[in-house]
This record gives C-alpha cells, structure tokens and sequence, in this order.
C-alpha cells in the first residue's frame, strides 16, 4: 500500500494479525527475551531467523485464508528508556527499529495477499501497572523518536499496543501526526473492563479522539480477555466511541494482569472458546476488521478466530 492513502483494513475486509510474540518466544520457543524485548533478537542472524519463523505460519494462514494481514514488527519495547536499559545507544535503538521493518518488508515479499507494515510502539512504563505517567506533551516528545524512525522506512503505520491511559495515547497520535504517519491506538483493560488508570474505556478514546481533532485512523483493545470488556462494549446508551473500534487482540487466559504478572506457566486458555468470543463481539463492535491475539496466543489461535469469524 502507499502511504497517505486510506488503510485498506479500514475498507471493511477481513485482515489478521499475529498473536502474543513474548510469551511465544519466551514459553514455545525458551528464548530469553530481557525486559519483554522482542527486538533484542535482532542482534543476531539466530535471534533474526527465530523472529521470522514466528511469523511465518501467521502469513501463512492469511494466505490460506484470503485474508489481508497486519505485519505488526517486533518492537514493542524499542523505544529510548527500555533500549537503554538494555545498554543500547540512539544509534543502535535507530537501527534496530529499521532492522524491524526490514524484516516485515521480506515477509511481505513472500505472500500474495495484501500486507501492511505497522511499526508497533510500546508504553514508556510498565504495561499493565506504570509507575509514573508523561503528560500527553511528555509522551509526544518520547515516542517521536521511535515514531520518526518508523516514518523513514516502510512502515505504513503505527500501532500503539497496550496504552494503559489516554494522555501517553494521545501524545503518541500527535507524535504520528506530526510524521506523517497513520496510527492506531491500542489500550488494555483491567477485569472491570477500566484501563489500569481507572478511566473508562469509552472516555479513554473519546478523550483522546477530542484532544486530536480524531487523528487516530482507528482504536484497537489488547492484552485482556474477552470476558473483561464483554459487559462494557455491550453497554446501552450512547457508544458512538465503540464504531472507533477496528481492532482486537485479546489474551487467551481469563487472569488478570496481576495474574499474569506472577504466572511461571504459560496459559494457553481455550482457542475455540476465543474464536467463539470474538464472533459475539462482532454485534457490539460492528467495524472489527483487524484480528489478532496478545498475551498466551499463538498462531492456532488466531486460525481459530479466523475459522470463527462469520463470513
């Protein structure tokens, strides 16, 4: 796709996304991921190909299934303060971002059916309990590094995954804006179906849209289960904020971050029961059009939802 064009998963047509790709890494494959960074990996031709074999059965299933596909690169935590906690320089945080794009622009060579490369952009803190919050000009001035390194290569977008509040959410789309690029914004939930700053889910984005002028091309909620947004997204009422909602990528365990954060085992959940819960969701969110999977999921999750998903 060319830039500045309309985002063809925003057309209406079916497209996936790949699953959890740290617990994969770390629990299916028994790669050590330090601080949850996936782009580590890219240090090496061995921790290279491992990315790509990740990948691999994901396209492989948009193929199958004739479905477009969102190539999200592996760069959640390849921003400045996670980078140099793991002893990297600018310059070396730069290259890695554009390695990751690379690494998308060859899978998307590979396949026939339409691709599109988003830079995936991670929260500065913790993403599920962050201990300090930027300000939304605080946050901009943050991810505009990563973001420009994104619009500088062929990434066709950027997705924000796991915004925990709306003012780091909104700094992000400004930062996005200001390059250029498209983005998405992602945000998680506590069980209570709230961000783990308390606010709403629907205030969450309707703050952010009223604080952008709507400059985010769409909204997307990952990293919890279905069962702890099931009763917000079907709430009655004025829920025009739900239309927004293009995206999902939900974990497979029904625990909750704290859960998670202290689980040695990987729980793998139900993948048909998820399919199943996303294929009820289509009543509530009518313009999900993006499916993937975040913590605990893996690739036959994700055919699930897609075998799932009413044609």
């Amino acid at each position: 796709m060319t830039r500045g064009t309309s985002l063809p998963q925003l057309r209406g047509e079916l497209f996936l996304t790949d699953g959890g790709i740290e617990t994969s890494l770390i629990f299916h494959d028994g790669l050590d991921l330090p601080l949850f960074a996936a782009f580590d990996l890219l240090k090496s031709e061995q921790g290279t190909a491992a990315l790509r074999r990740y990948y691999e059965p994901y396209v492989a299933l948009a193929r199958e299934r004739g479905t477009g596909f969102v190539l999200e690169s592996p760069t959640w935590r390849a921003s400045p303060r996670w980078a140099a906690e793991l002893g990297y320089t600018k310059g070396d945080l730069d290259g890695f971002n554009r390695q990751a794009i690379s690494l998308m622009e060859e899978l998307r060579g590979t396949a026939g059916e339409e691709m599109v490369i988003s830079g995936c952009i991670g929260p500065q803190d913790d993403g599920y309990n962050p201990s300090a919050l930027l300000s939304a000009d605080a946050a901009q001035e943050y991810h505009a590094v990563q973001v420009g390194t994104f619009a500088d290569t062929a990434a066709d977008m950027v997705t924000a995954i796991t915004m925990t509040y709306a003012d780091e959410a909104l700094g992000i789309t400004r930062a996005a804006a200001d390059a250029g690029m498209p983005a998405a914004i992602s945000f998680t939930v506590e069980t209570d179906g709230r961000l783990p700053s308390g606010q709403p889910l629907g205030e969450a984005i309707e703050q952010v849209d009223a604080e952008s002028g709507g400059a985010p091309a769409y909204y997307m909620i990952n990293c919890a289960h279905p069962t702890h947004f099931e009763a917000v997204v079907r709430t009655s009422g004025d829920g025009a904020w739900r239309e927004r909602i293009h995206g999902l990528r939900a974990n497979a365990s029904t625990r909750s971050h704290a859960e998670l954060d202290e689980a040695t085992v990987l729980d793998a959940g139900d993948p048909d029961d998820l399919g199943a819960r996303y294929a009820e969701l289509r009543e509530h969110l009518p313009n999900l059009t993006v499916l993937g999977g975040c913590c605990g999921t893996d690739h036959r999750h994700v055919r699930a939802i897609a075998e799932a998903w009413p044609g």
